[in-house]
């Protein structure tokens, strides 16, 4: 139920008690649909307006999860749109962009010395030094895929850190406050396997969604497995549907055989097609495919 509002627009009416004023402003803070004149009201309605906040505040929630994220920053070098798996994004602590795999393996194959293919510094020699660089960027830049990283080399014993969860986990909730989506995503590992916190399925499913809604495909499919697993037919294709036309390829097929067993359309299928074949053709390059086609983890889509 919404407050009505007279034609000027500036006019409220209390949800509550019909009094209509200006002074009409105390919002419900849940699903900010109603308006009470006073604290008193709001609390006296309460018992009435919870199906309604409940219902509005599941539909705010649905349509910040199922809206399309925006790409990714095209990638300083060759201009064209980053692909959207991380595996194909290659963090530079030196300079902290973000460029694409084709990119740096051209100019790894040009270059002699490993230089950062964006700002020429070279790359650090040791686990020490490229530990250092990280945590420069980190301390001096507040760079939050700086935070994300020594969170990783925490989280997996890397570049001769120790392994310690809990110093993952600090660095990659400071990462994700900080606008770096995956944080949110190994947040959501942590929660799932209990690295370093409990095992909390919820909490999971939480920074999945957050993960999800600020771009990263992997956890956009991955939320789309747990709907198909709780039966949730429709919210898996549209979690699926978002992924294909992000480049998820795996999401395109999962589509394809949910479509043979009868739980997605035809009509599904081929938008899925469609999405991953627009995509496509804003990602692809001889450069990029020269890359894939030198090592298995260059893969790009």
């Amino acid at each position: 139920m919404s407050t009505p509002i007279n034609s000027n627009n500036s006019i409220s009416v209390c949800a509550n008690c019909g009094k209509e004023g200006t002074d009409v402003t105390n919002t419900c803070n849940k699903c900010n649909s109603v308006k009470y004149c006073n604290a008193a009201c709001k609390k006296k309605h309460r018992h009435k307006h919870k199906k309604d906040c409940e219902r509005r505040v599941a539909e705010l929630h649905d349509e910040a999860l199922f809206k399309k994220p925006p790409p990714f920053d095209d990638c300083p070098i060759c201009f064209l749109r980053m692909p959207s798996l991380t595996i194909a994004q290659v963090y530079m602590a030196c300079c902290g962009k973000v460029i694409c795999r084709g990119c740096v393996h051209a100019v790894a194959l040009r270059d002699d010395d490993q230089l950062c293919p964006f700002c020429r510094t070279p790359t650090p020699d040791t686990d020490e030094e490229m530990v250092k660089l990280y945590k420069n960027r980190m301390d001096l830049n507040n760079d939050p895929r700086a935070m994300h990283g020594i969170g990783s080399f925490y989280s997996n014993g890397l570049y001769g850190l120790p392994q310690n969860y809990g110093k993952a986990l600090k660095l990659y909730h400071k990462a994700a406050d900080l606008g770096c989506a995956d944080g949110y995503n190994n947040i959501g590992i942590a929660h799932d396997l209990g690295h370093g916190v409990e095992v909390d399925t919820k909490k999971a499913v939480y920074y999945y969604e957050l993960a999800a809604m600020g771009g990263v495909v992997e956890a956009r499919h991955n939320l789309g497995f747990r709907e198909m697993r709780s039966g949730n037919i429709d919210r898996m294709i549209k979690h699926w549907m978002i992924a294909a036309g992000d480049g998820f390829k795996n999401s395109v097929e999962n589509i394809q055989t949910s479509y043979k067993i009868g739980h997605a359309t035809k009509d599904d299928y081929a938008t899925a097609l469609r999405l991953f074949q627009v995509y496509l053709g804003e990602i692809k390059s001889d450069q990029r495919d020269e890359a894939a086609a030198y090592d298995v983890e260059y893969k790009y889509y």
